[in-house]
């Protein structure tokens, strides 16, 4: 099988870095061309000591010439950057985002969540919300996908299935989450310099966080049913890790044994989900650089109410791991290539 060549723009972030570590360990993949901007003419290892693979290319700046060379496209980019590049794409390219430009079917959306008007309308039909163990074999008919946000990724996967289900009441879910500090990226050193970010945690967006938009679509668009919740993120003082603490009230027939049971058997095929033991207490060092989210379902004093853990590390399955699988998915390699 022959290598695909791969384009990363955005590469020296933390999920650019990420990703460079994951695609460097697949075996069908060739780092053609690293792309930034003020990093122009420096080595990757610059800004990851770890990253020392000789064969890899200095960074230069992004030219719409390099798309004849390249299969794959990676944009790690600020929102609005990866619609530009959509608009260049050559039809052997498949450009995977990991920014908010095609999460969202609507650009009216994502003018009123992200205040810019989106350049590429035309593309977002052409493209692909793709939280991979929910769209499956559909993502090859797409060659411009959308990685799912961090955040919704933790949430998406318990609750969608008990949603389809009808496991559960969706007029009261209640989400508190708590990231680590990578997932607001490099800028968050200067944005909190002085304000204690290693020993204080702190909440934001709340009731207004933009991936908000991203979790009520997928509710609407994976379930058809209008979905009442409550999401309140926070910015931990941990480098990385999210762990999503989700409240539930549970319809009549349902238990927290049959909420497990449930879990267990919409995932059973999916490598990357795990479905623990009832009432396992699970951290996020638990999934810390692996592409796994770990689920567990708690009792509380109430019969009708359960708490729901979730956890995943942000860079790799909320963020580069899951663009790599998402690649994977759509080129036929085996779903845990370069992954393991």
């Amino acid at each position: 099988m022959r290598k695909l060549n791969v384009l990363i723009a955005g590469s020296t972030g933390y999920i650019g870095i990420q990703l460079i570590k994951l695609l460097l360990n697949h075996r069908y993949i060739k780092i053609k061309y690293l792309c930034g901007n003020s990093s122009v003419g420096k080595k990757i290892s610059s800004f990851d000591k770890s990253v020392k693979a000789k064969n890899l290319p200095k960074i230069i700046r992004f030219n719409k010439k390099f798309l004849k060379d390249v299969d794959v496209i990676f944009t790690a980019l600020p929102n609005g950057e990866a619609q530009n590049i959509s608009k260049l794409l050559l039809k052997n390219n498949t450009l995977i985002d990991l920014a908010a430009d095609f999460r969202l079917k609507k650009s009216y959306h994502y003018f009123k969540w992200y205040k810019q008007k989106h350049n590429a309308i035309q593309n977002i039909k052409k493209s692909t919300y793709s939280l991979p163990e929910m769209i499956g074999k559909k993502i090859k008919n797409f060659n411009i996908i959308g990685c799912p946000g961090c955040y919704p990724t933790s949430i998406l996967l318990p609750l969608i299935p008990l949603i389809k289900m009808n496991k559960i009441n969706t007029n009261s879910i209640i989400i508190d989450s708590k990231s680590g500090y990578s997932g607001a990226g490099k800028s968050v050193h200067k944005k909190y310099k002085n304000k204690n970010l290693y020993e204080s945690l702190k909440a934001y967006g709340v009731g207004f966080h933009r991936h908000n938009s991203e979790i009520e679509q997928e509710f609407s668009v994976t379930t058809k049913k209008k979905i009442r919740f409550i999401f309140t993120p926070h910015l931990s003082p941990m480098f990385k890790g999210i762990l999503s603490t989700i409240y539930i009230d549970l319809n009549s027939g349902s238990s927290l044994k049959n909420i497990q049971r449930s879990l267990k058997k919409f995932h059973q095929k999916n490598r990357f989900v795990k479905i623990l033991k009832n009432n396992s207490m699970i951290s996020t060092n638990d999934v810390i650089n692996t592409n796994n989210c770990i689920i567990s379902v708690c009792e509380t004093r109430y019969k009708n109410k359960i708490v729901i853990l979730s956890a995943i590390d942000n860079l790799i399955k909320g963020g580069a791991g899951q663009a790599v699988q998402n690649m994977n998915l759509k080129f036929d390699f085996n779903e845990a290539e370069g992954l393991r």
